[in-house]
């Protein structure tokens, strides 16, 4: 069985980081190996929540993986909540990405052009250098500009726009940038992407539904990173995930019940297992 490690921190109500991550990479036939780098009450919409920061628990953790000889197939990453922690993501990535391991890194940081609680300016350049040392990184547009420190051309920015932030994110090192959440010139809405060893953009996009949730991103990289341990190519793989995550707002958007902080990734969970062929 192929084995994932994701490090991110633990959300317990709000549907996101490994909350996420790992039903949709299990659901993939795929082991799910967590490493959380905080518990917090709630994620970060809501007011007053609590924060519980577990860094002095990754090196212990990393050093035990070592001693036994553990093994994965990707390293993901999504929300850390310090510099120290980047910087402790990039030994896991030197001490287990080996030849065909994938390293995956979701900068969640930032919404609307805004650095979520407790970041700052630093913390989004340093971001930068550790998606420079992953093989895709997965920025929305936010934290694409806040990354290049740029100003924020706002959700709708154009593809051509797009393009030139994915051309300067590859100046800085990050071999193949794809920034999710992008309107194409068509008018739909999904990801363009940059493969700098082909010098060659991908986009795909799917028909927008007029709703904002919480935690899509973190859905959009799980997704991803299952199909792609899955076998798929990135491009597939990212297509895949493309078209999970546009279900899971749509489920939500149609659903009278639905919650105002997370999309019903659950309930599309056969589609995207029909999506990679798995059933």
């Amino acid at each position: 069985m192929k084995r994932v490690a994701s490090i991110q921190d633990i959300s317990c109500i709000g549907k996101c980081s490994l909350t996420v991550a790992l039903p949709i990479i299990s659901a993939a036939g795929i082991e799910t190996a967590i490493v959380p780098t905080a518990v917090l009450s709630t994620h970060t919409q809501f007011k007053g929540f609590t924060f519980r920061d577990l860094t002095d628990d990754l090196e212990p953790i990393r050093d035990h993986w070592i001693k036994e000889g553990f093994r994965f197939d990707a390293i993901y990453t999504g929300y850390l909540g310090s510099l120290r922690q980047i910087e402790i993501v990039k030994s896991f990535f030197k001490a287990f990405a080996k030849e065909g391991t994938y390293r995956i890194v979701d900068p969640a940081m930032a919404d609307n052009g805004t650095l979520y609680v407790g970041f700052d300016n630093a913390f989004a350049l340093e971001m930068a250098g550790l998606c420079a040392e992953a093989d895709i990184a997965l920025p929305n547009i936010s934290e694409a500009v806040l990354m290049l420190g740029e100003e924020y051309p706002g959700e709708d920015a154009s593809e051509e726009i797009v393009r030139d932030l994915l051309k300067k994110l590859s100046a800085k090192g990050i071999k193949f940038p794809v920034i999710t959440g992008a309107t194409l010139s068509d008018g739909s809405f999904g990801f363009i992407g940059y493969d700098s060893a082909k010098d060659e953009f991908i986009s795909y996009g799917n028909e927008k539904v007029p709703t904002k949730s919480h935690g899509t991103g973190d859905v959009y990289a799980s997704a991803f990173t299952g199909a792609l341990i899955n076998g798929k190519s990135v491009y597939d793989a990212l297509v895949i995930a493309a078209d999970y995550t546009s279900a899971c707002i749509r489920n939500t958007y149609n659903d009278p019940d639905r919650v105002s902080y997370a999309v019903n990734f659950e309930l599309e969970l056969p589609y995207y297992l029909k999506l990679l062929g798995r059933i």
